[in-house]
């Protein structure tokens, strides 16, 4: 064992014995539970999708125009890309050359 400077602890760790751990059965009908509630809750988002699907919005999401998607991401997620500049001057500021 050796002692720390200034202490008159020793570095050793302390081993504690191992916890034994029960699966009940109150533990199993409590995480079906939440299984189910989170199955039925993610069905009916989906018959929501389903049922928004025949709006106007929804079908710009199913088509295969990869620039309409990403529009409608970023107006989902409120992006707003800023346009890049094309000329040098600008991309470097004011510095003349």
């Amino acid at each position: 064992m050796r002692a720390c400077a200034g202490e008159g602890r020793s570095s050793e760790m302390l081993r504690r014995k191992p916890t034994r751990l029960e699966l009940k059965l109150d533990d199993i009908e409590e995480f079906e539970g939440a299984r189910k509630e989170l199955e039925s809750r993610k069905k009916q988002r989906e018959d929501v999708d389903v049922v928004g699907a025949s709006d106007g919005d929804a079908t710009l999401g199913l088509s295969a125009d990869p620039k309409a998607q990403e529009q409608m991401i970023h107006d989902r997620i409120g992006y707003k890309p800023q346009p890049k500049p094309n000329n040098r001057s600008a991309q470097f500021g004011n510095f003349e050359f």
